[in-house]
């Protein structure tokens, strides 16, 4: 899947986010295509240290804590966007899941059989 198709999916996501997810809010579809530009460039880069560097916690919660590094990131786009905002950890952490689900499912949905495999 291109670069280009996932960044129209993440800016679905975010959008869902925003529809779902009280105190996440994005100003304009402009900004939401810049979101998942940013939101992307955050989990390319930032988001492999955190996980890296959160490994022993992640291990004892079993996984969970990686719930908590994809808040973050929702919440480090936000501060690095004007006029998207996520209004404290609870919003960030419901937000990252419906980005996370939204994600995964269009990815399904788009990709057709075995093209979203690696």
């Amino acid at each position: 899947m291109g670069f280009w198709a996932r960044t129209f999916i993440t800016a679905f996501a975010l959008w869902a986010a925003t529809e779902l997810v009280p105190g996440i809010e994005v100003r304009g579809l402009l900004r939401l295509l810049l979101a998942a530009l940013v939101f992307g460039l955050v989990n390319a880069v930032v988001r492999p240290v955190l996980v890296l560097l959160s490994l022993p916690l992640t291990i004892v919660t079993l996984g969970l804590f990686l719930l908590v590094v994809n808040a973050a990131m929702l919440g480090l786009t936000a501060l690095l966007l004007p006029g998207f905002r996520v209004d404290g950890f609870g919003a960030a952490l419901l937000g990252a899941i419906v980005v996370s689900v939204v994600s995964w499912a269009a990815t399904r949905v788009f990709s057709g059989p075995g093209l979203g495999e690696r």
